[in-house]
């Protein structure tokens, strides 16, 4: 059981590490981000699948979810927004 956890926790650090070094920030902008957009979540949810992938493979997944996730957020952003008094 500990070992699973390990085996987690260092892919989870694996993954934040090399999408840091991709997108050009700091690990913990990285960590930031990817939290944000409940892609940790994701990795953690489906660990068994992800860690038999290419890092490749899952940093484009990881990237295009977060795209994905913003997209969302700004929608429901903009659809929220009061209409301005004009």
């Amino acid at each position: 059981m500990v070992a699973s956890i390990l085996n987690k926790i260092e892919y989870l650090v694996l993954l934040v590490t090399a999408f840091a070094n991709q997108s050009k920030m700091t690990e913990a902008e990285a960590y930031r981000y990817l939290s944000r957009y409940g892609a940790l979540a994701l990795c953690e949810k489906h660990y068994g699948i992800m860690h038999t992938l290419s890092l490749e493979e899952n940093l484009q997944t990881l990237q295009e979810y977060c795209h994905r996730k913003a997209s969302e957020n700004e929608s429901r952003a903009s659809s929220l927004a009061l209409p301005s008094n004009k």
